[in-house]
């Protein structure tokens, strides 16, 4: 079973240079998925399953993000700095997909 939940994954992650493709990808798995959730769902309902329908694609693009990154000249303080523009870096578009959907 083991094998089988690796094959996405590793199979994105072969791609990691390119971190605007992986982007992409995963943006378009997440509208793709969301648009394929059945409508009598809530919408948060909706958004979540798109998630997690996508996560094979999230974790490539940030294994490729952290692959990016020096890892010598950081500092626990510079991880943790780090980690929170990488979160405003991905969230942000994806809260703002989420928001525009609900107008």
């Amino acid at each position: 079973m083991a094998l089988a939940s690796a094959g996405p994954v590793s199979a994105l992650a072969a791609e990691t240079a390119d971190l605007p493709a992986l982007e992409r990808a995963w943006h378009g798995c997440v509208r793709e998925a969301f648009d394929g959730q059945p409508s009598h769902m809530s919408k948060p309902g909706r958004e979540r399953n798109a998630l997690d329908e996508c996560k094979p694609h999230e974790d490539a693009y940030v294994a490729a993000l952290m692959a990016a990154r020096p890892t010598d000249d950081l500092p626990l303080g510079g991880w943790a700095r780090t980690w929170a523009a990488y979160v405003a870096f991905v969230v942000d578009p994806v809260r703002a997909w989420i928001q525009a959907l609900r107008r």
